[in-house]
Formats: C-alpha cells, structure tokens, sequence
C-alpha cells in the first residue's frame, strides 16, 4: 500500500521548487481615475492584480508558455483594461517615465520579474508588503490624466488593495538582471502589434494559446528569502481566471517545468494545480480511486470509493474481486508466484499442487516423437497442458475438455526440436510441472 501511494504522489514531491502562486490585489479604481479619457475608459471598481510565483530560494523563473498539451489562459469575466495611451504587452518595455501619466500603471500585460527601466537602473515588481523604496506611483507623482486633477490619479485608499499605491508601488530594483528575453506568440510578426487581450488595439476578455511564451535567463525574485517573481498584471471590473505553465531552474541549474493540468505529462514535465485559478477541488487523497494530482484543494464528498489493492487476474490463484487497484505484481501462479511464498499466498494451492506432481507421471524420459503423461489420482480432472522450452517460451498449449480426460494421455512431441522443455498440466485446482528431455 505504501509503496503504491509513493508511485501516486510523486510527480507532487517533485515540485518542490513552486511553494505558491501569489495573487496581490494592487489597487482598486475609483471615480477620479474614471475621468481620464486619454489611457481609455476604466471603470469605477476595476481591479488591477499582480500574479506572482513564489518559488524555493535560489530557483529562477525562466519561462512562461503554452504549447500543444498545456494551454496558456487568462480570462476575466469583463474586459481587459489596456492603457490606449502608452500601454505595453510586457511590462519590460515601459520607461519610468510614463509611469506618471494618466492610468499607465495600471495597464494589463505580462512579464518575467521586470516592469520598467531607466538608463542606469532595472525595476522588478515586489509585492507592496515587501517594497522597500516607497513609490513613484500616483497621487502628487501623477499628471492626473485628461481632466487634470490636482492631486492626481490613483490615490484610492480602498481596503481591498492593501497599502496604497502612493505609499508603496510594488516597483524595487535589483542587481541580478536576466538577458536574452524572447516572445512568440504575443505580437504579430508581419504587423508588429499586438491584438490580444495585452494590447491596445481591440479590447478582449480572455486569451488562450497552445503557442505562446515569454522567456529569458531566469530572473529570481527581488528578496532573493522570498524569491517572488512577478509573471503578470491584470486590471478589468470582472472576476479573473487563468491556467499557467512555467519553466524554472532550480538552484542546481537543472530545468524542469510546472503546468496547471497534468493531463498529458511529458519528461521533465509536472503538474503543479495551484498554477491554475481558482484552483479547482476534488478528491486530493490518494487512498482513493477518485483522486488527481490536478486538485489544488480537497472536497471530501469527492473521495468515495476507497482503494482496495490486490490481485485482480481471475486467472490467478490469489484473485481478490473486492480489489478495484490492480497490482500485478501480486498475482501467484503456480510456478510464477513473484517471488512471493506460494505456500502462504495460496496455501490451498500449495496443497494440490504437491498432491499433484506427486501424482502424474511423464515417460519415457528422454523421449523421441510421443510422450505419456500418466495420472494416478482420479481426483484430478485435467483441462489444460502447456510444454515450455529451456527460455520459458510457450512451444505448445492445448486445452482439454472434460469428457476426453484420460488416466493416460499420450502427446505427439516429435516436430519439437531435441532439448530441455517443461511441460505444465492444469487442472481445475491445481497445477504442477515436470521436466523432460527430448533427443
């Protein structure tokens, strides 16, 4: 039973290197944000949220994707906000800059650590708990969009975002940067824009790819403790979902990756269900048939059947029909029993089968073209002999009915190569197996 639920569960020790997925609530637009017209409408309420992904210190963060097994999606019940006046598919290419202007820092788009850059320094998101360097974001730092407010934009104090933006923008540096960013997937290769969900052109709800990705040398999170790593920033008035598949290095520089469903799992591949939200729930206990290592959290009402390992071949002399586990290695048969003790497996076999052998007989041995097998007990009603070569190789089988069931049955043996063969007689409680030779 252990060992069975080790096979179960280890795709799940493996993925050590992801402690979390992190959803910050980054702030919440109120009415003076809605009067800007410049960045395009944003609507009282809209939410922006920073996804992050916690990973063991000294792992790096190397890729995010979609592929043919494993969909890259975000979804939000209401539309995507896309800054129309400066807006970026990724957040790498925003100059400090035009974080002052209008609802810019609010813009929808994805990343691998990095949201913006001046001439001497690289910024790297950090969750506003853990920002260290205060803000340069909002308020008396704003423009205050097209109506021109005084004191600004985004300086709602709402609750539900945490610290505000003008005390703490979630925007640190570091000094280990990544290289060598690559994208596919995002912007159109012919036009060069991007008409997706991070992009300015068309407003949408929901992007889903099996051909997409953004990557780079790996880049670790601002407090190397926590190694947080900012994937992505979604602003919309709806309630969002997404399913995420990266690729990470550990500290040994091994490459493994990590996806939301573990449906179709290739090498080096493991699925890791908290990449998807909401996490879905179900049967996370792997003592039941019901469970699936693709539940980020458990229902008990969805673990109902609970296994029941064993043997689960009627062929077999230990055959369990409450088994609803099969374990094949747990099957015994008469002269394949595992190397398990068939006397205590199916100590009523080993009874038979000893009465068995000691009451057939095979002559002549050595033998030439026809060999007889000659029974002593009555008790015994053959229904089936077998003749193995030396390798264990079926050379010839024949099932025999009741009523052709002799004392003594003679077999025509002679287009058998000369050599060393066993011959196994089966019976409806027993079997057993002897030796002979043919010259």
């Amino acid at each position: 039973m252990k060992n069975i639920l080790f096979i179960l569960l280890f795709p799940l020790l493996l993925q050590a290197q992801v402690e979390k997925v992190i959803i910050e609530t980054y702030y919440v637009s109120d009415a003076a944000d809605a009067t800007d017209t410049t960045g395009g409408l944003l609507q009282i309420g809209s939410k922006t949220y920073r996804v992050y992904i916690d990973l063991l210190p000294g792992s790096k963060l190397k890729k995010i994707y979609g592929d043919a097994n494993h969909t890259l999606k975000f979804s939000s019940t209401a539309s995507f906000f896309n800054n129309k006046e400066d807006g970026q598919s990724f957040a790498k290419d925003f100059s400090k800059t035009r974080y002052k202007n209008n609802t810019v820092a609010l813009d929808t788009w994805l990343t691998l650590g990095q949201v913006t850059k001046t001439g001497s320094k690289t910024y790297f998101g950090v969750l506003k708990t853990s920002d260290r360097d205060g803000s340069f974001v909002g308020g008396v730092n704003n423009d205050g969009g097209s109506s021109v407010i005084a004191g600004g934009l985004l300086t709602n104090t709402d609750a539900a975002s945490g610290i505000p933006l003008t005390t703490s923008d979630g925007i640190d540096t570091m000094t280990t940067l990544p290289s060598n960013w690559g994208t596919s997937g995002i912007i159109d290769i012919i036009s060069g824009e991007d008409s997706t969900i991070f992009g300015s052109l068309k407003s949408g709800s929901e992007f889903i790819s099996n051909n997409v990705s953004l990557q780079n040398t790996g880049v670790m999170g601002v407090l190397p403790q926590d190694n947080e790593v900012l994937i992505a920033q979604l602003t919309t008035a709806g309630e969002i979902s997404f399913e995420l598949n990266i690729e990470v290095i550990d500290s040994n520089g091994n490459t493994k990756k990590y996806v939301a469903n573990g449906d179709t799992l290739l090498t080096n591949e493991f699925v890791y269900p908290n990449l998807k939200y909401p996490p879905a729930c179900g049967c996370n206990n792997a003592n039941y048939l019901e469970y699936s290592a693709n539940y980020a959290c458990g229902n008990p009402d969805s673990c109902r059947t609970l296994i029941v390992l064993g043997c689960t071949d009627p062929m077999a002399c230990n055959y369990n029909p409450n088994a609803n586990f099969p374990v094949p290695s747990l099957c015994c048969y008469p002269g394949a029993c595992n190397d398990l003790d068939i006397s205590l497996v199916c100590p009523h076999l080993s009874i038979n089968e000893t009465l068995l052998e000691n009451s057939f007989t095979l002559y002549p041995n050595p033998v030439e073209d026809v060999l007889t097998i000659e029974i002593s007990s009555p008790q015994f009603k053959v229904t089936k002999y077998t003749i193995y070569d030396y390798l264990g190789r079926v050379v010839s089988e024949k099932n025999v009915t009741r009523s052709s069931v002799f004392n003594k049955t003679e077999l025509n043996i002679s287009e058998l190569n000369a050599g060393l063969y066993l011959l196994r007689l089966s019976t409806e409680i027993s079997s057993a197996t002897k030796m002979f030779v043919k010259n």
